[in-house]
């Protein structure tokens, strides 16, 4: 009974997590912010009031429904080309979470892999590798993201690919410290002893042990994507017209900033919600995650 009592009276590692998580405000708001954004994103098809891309010829510019000349078909106003700028935000949503997000997997699990090789490898493989990720760490991420699409060309994959290409040091020197630190403990070398591969040890020992902050990094750099997907396709860069981006729908409107700011204000103002909500998720699950900066339930 004592010891049924005791199980029931500690909470489970995913209870405990969600309560620290709860715990900070900021975060839980952010949440809810990111849930309709992904919804938003993945119901763009029933949500968006118009096809993203239909122009409607005799509503050119016209204000948001808020305003004397504003019309309730266009509840955000409409750009130069007479399109519906709330479809546009909402399928813009598709494209940017959906390059943040692939972007930050394909920088993710190589990094992580390479961060691995060199913690395990220190004589020989790490060098190689360190010395590569200082070199590129040693470029801006938008500059090397601009470097890489200038030579491949600009698209959606390949905006992806440059933007993952900007991110992979820090996750190689965030996977590579953590396992250093997870080396010298007790556990790995009881699998050591116990006959366990450096695989294996790679894999199922270390590397569970080192997701924490690893997730926390990724949480952090979807929102540096989203921005740098935004840069790139303000730049010219990145996805081409006539697919709706946030980054591209803020250069398209630069012309009209005086006479309709509405054009630059609802793309400017929907990038700065979507990276401030996920920053504060980041800073939420870097609270929860992290034991020393838990608080005392």
């Amino acid at each position: 009974m004592n010891t049924q009592a005791l199980r029931t009276s500690v909470p489970s590692p995913i209870r405990e997590f969600c309560a620290h998580y709860a715990d900070n405000t900021g975060a839980v708001i952010a949440f809810g912010v990111f849930t309709l954004l992904v919804i938003a994103a993945l119901f763009a098809p029933w949500l968006a009031p118009h096809d993203p891309i239909e122009q409607f010829r005799s509503h050119l510019l016209t204000p948001p429904v808020w305003t004397p000349q504003g019309s309730p078909q266009f509840l955000l106003g409409t750009d130069a080309l007479g399109r519906d700028l709330l479809s546009r935000l909402i399928y813009g949503a598709r494209v940017s979470l959906a390059i943040g997000l692939l972007s930050v997997v394909l920088s993710l699990i190589p990094g992580v892999l390479l961060g691995l090789v060199a913690a395990f490898q220190p004589r020989i493989v790490s060098p190689v590798i360190m010395r590569t990720m200082d070199v590129l760490l040693a470029l801006p991420s938008l500059l090397l993201a601009i470097i890489i699409i200038t030579i491949i060309g600009p698209g959606l994959v390949n905006t992806m690919i440059a933007v993952a290409f900007g991110a992979l040091p820090a996750y190689t020197r965030l996977a590579r410290a953590a396992a250093l630190v997870e080396m010298n403990k007790e556990y790995v070398t009881a699998s050591r002893v116990a006959g366990a591969g450096t695989l294996r040890l790679m894999l199922r020992t270390v590397l569970p042990n080192c997701m924490p902050p690893l997730i926390v990094k990724a949480t952090l750099n979807f929102s540096s994507a989203v921005l740098e997907t935004a840069a790139l396709g303000f730049l010219g860069l990145g996805v081409q017209a006539p697919t709706p981006e946030w980054g591209s729908m803020l250069s398209a409107a630069r012309d009209y900033i005086d006479r309709a700011p509405w054009v630059v204000t609802m793309p400017g103002i929907t990038i700065l919600i979507s990276v401030l909500a996920i920053n504060l998720m980041g800073d939420g699950l870097r609270d929860a995650l992290d034991p020393k900066l838990k608080r005392n339930l």
